[in-house]
C-alpha cells in the first residue's frame, strides 16, 4: 500500500521546504523573496560554467581535512567536497517528495548559492514551483525525481568535480547514493509514519541507471527502515588526517 502525504494538487512547495527544513542543515533552501536583492546569490548553473568556485570549495575542503598537518590529498577533498554538494541538492528534493507528494521544480538556473566559510553552503530559490506529481505512486514519483535530480544536478557536479581533479567517477557517483540513502534514514527516522514511503521513494532513485551499480541494497540495520544501502567505492575519508570509515562503506564491509 502507498502511504501518501495527503497533499493536492495545491501543494505549496515553500510550505514543503519549510517543513522539510528542520532535519538538518543540508535539507534548507530559503524561499525568502528578499534575499533577491543580495548580489552574492549565484545560480548552481555558475558551477558548472566558472571553475573558480568549485576550484576554491575543494581546497577549502582539503585544508579543513587536514588541519595542523595540512592540506589532504586533492582527491580526497574532491570526493568529500562532492559527497556534501549532492547531499546539499538532493536531500530537499527527495523529502519533498517522500512527505508532500511531488519533485519541487529546484532547477539548477532557479536555485541559487553563496560562499559559506562552515557547514554547507546556504541554497536560496525565489519562486519554487512543482515539476511532477501530485497523484503518481511512490515508484513513479521516485523515478521522475531520480531522472530530474541525475539530470539536472548530479551529473553536472560529477563533471564540475572532475574538472578540477581527476578523482574517479565511481567514487563521485557512489557519494551521491550514500547520500540518497542517508536521506532517506533522516526522513524515516525523523518521521516514522512515512518510513515505508522513504525506502520505496529512494529505492527507486537508486535504480536509476547512473547510480545502480554504485552499491547494493541489503535487508535492514538500524537505524535504517526498509533497507541498508552497501556502497561499492569509498569516499577516501580513511586517508584523511583522524578519519574512518562510514557505515556504508565498502571498507567496513570487507
Amino acid at each position: 500500500m502507498d502511504e501518501r502525504a495527503g497533499t493536492d494538487e495545491r501543494v505549496d512547495v515553500r510550505t514543503a521546504l519549510a517543513d522539510v527544513a528542520g532535519f538538518n542543515d543540508f535539507f534548507l533552501v530559503d524561499t525568502n523573496s528578499a534575499e533577491a536583492v543580495d548580489p552574492t546569490w549565484r545560480p548552481l548553473t555558475d558551477l558548472w560554467t566558472d571553475p573558480a568556485p568549485m576550484g576554491a570549495r575543494i581546497a577549502h575542503v582539503g585544508r579543513v581535512l587536514g588541519g595542523d598537518a595540512g592540506p589532504v590529498d586533492d582527491r580526497i577533498a574532491a570526493s568529500i567536497t562532492m559527497q556534501g554538494m549532492a547531499a546539499r541538492v538532493l536531500s530537499a528534493p527527495l523529502a519533498v517528495a517522500i512527505l508532500h507528494d511531488v519533485v519541487p521544480a529546484l532547477t539548477a538556473s532557479d536555485v541559487h548559492w553563496r560562499v559559506s566559510a562552515t557547514g554547507p553552503w546556504p541554497l536560496w530559490v525565489g519562486d519554487p514551483g512543482v515539476l511532477a506529481g501530485p497523484g503518481l505512486d511512490a515508484d513513479a514519483l521516485g523515478a521522475r525525481l531520480a531522472d530530474f535530480l541525475v539530470d539536472e544536478h548530479l551529473a553536472p557536479l560529477v563533471d564540475a568535480v572532475r574538472a578540477r581533479v581527476r578523482v574517479s567517477p565511481r567514487t563521485l557517483w557512489g557519494n551521491a547514493a550514500s547520500s540518497v540513502a542517508a536521506g532517506k534514514r533522516l526522513v524515516a527516522n525523523g518521521r516514522p509514519h512515512a518510513a515505508e514511503r522513504a525506502a520505496r521513494i529512494a529505492a527507486a532513485v537508486l535504480d536509476h541507471p547512473a547510480l545502480a551499480a554504485t552499491g547494493e541494497r541489503l535487508s535492514p540495520v538500524r537505524p535504517d527502515t526498509g533497507w541498508t544501502f552497501r556502497r561499492r567505492s569509498c569516499c577516501l575519508y580513511y586517508r584523511a588526517p583522524g578519519g574512518g570509515t562510514c557505515g556504508d562503506c565498502v571498507i567496513t564491509a570487507r
